[in-house]
């Protein structure tokens, strides 16, 4: 079985596979817990640094700390299995979350706020406001209402002649509020019409093609 083990670190990181040298901040393990549960689902592998290499967990406490992790700072708790693994003699320690039907999950951070995550590529992104609608959305048993103003096709035209668009400028096209153009983004995504791409520090919405942020 460490072979297989192996095999998923010749993978390196990526959108469903993530390494952590060893559990030192547990409300860090649950932004991974969380950002795996709100988008594809992943694997967790404890005991692995982030170039590949093997340094095995160093108690038995460390694994107990990914439960407690998932506990104090999930909310909707996140749901995930484990399995130890033997390797050259060190422990690694496999923590498996599927996609979840309860997103968004939260992480509660400082000050009483709250933040959820997802995963993009090999990083944990913060979930923007038009994530979260998006969301709600799909949760809806109804579906999705769209009505087609002209601040939609506003919004619409601009994407398919310049490739994507900003949040800001979205807002300065459809020429609506924050609030109304939060929902406008959050529709479109939510009946496939565009996706989100993250960049740096920057969300941008382009039409949606194969790409690999899925919900």
């Amino acid at each position: 079985m460490s072979e297989y083990i192996k095999r998923l670190i010749a993978e390196g990181e990526h959108q469903l596979l993530d390494f952590k040298f060893e559990i030192s901040d547990t409300r860090k393990i649950a932004r991974s817990l969380v950002a795996f549960a709100n988008t594809d689902g992943g694997r967790l592998l404890v005991g692995v640094k982030d170039n590949g290499v093997i340094v095995g967990v160093r108690s038995a406490e460390e694994a107990y700390m990914v439960e407690t992790a998932a506990h104090l700072y999930t909310k909707p708790e996140v749901c995930f299995t484990t399995q130890n693994y033997k390797v050259d003699g060190k422990s690694v320690v496999e923590v498996i979350v599927e996609p979840s039907a309860q997103k968004p999950h939260y992480v509660p951070e400082k000050e009483n706020k709250k933040t959820a995550y997802v995963r993009v590529n090999d990083e944990n992104k913060i979930a923007n406001k038009v994530i979260i609608k998006v969301w709600e959305r799909q949760a809806q048993p109804k579906g999705v209402y769209l009505k087609y103003t002209d601040a939609e096709k506003r919004v619409l035209t601009y994407v398919e002649e310049n490739g994507e668009i900003t949040f800001s400028k979205a807002a300065r096209i459809g020429a609506v509020s924050t609030s109304k153009t939060e929902n406008i983004l959050a529709n479109f995504i939510a009946i496939g019409i565009l996706e989100p791409i993250f960049e740096d520090q920057i969300v941008k919405y382009q039409i949606r093609t194969t790409g690999n942020f899925t919900f």
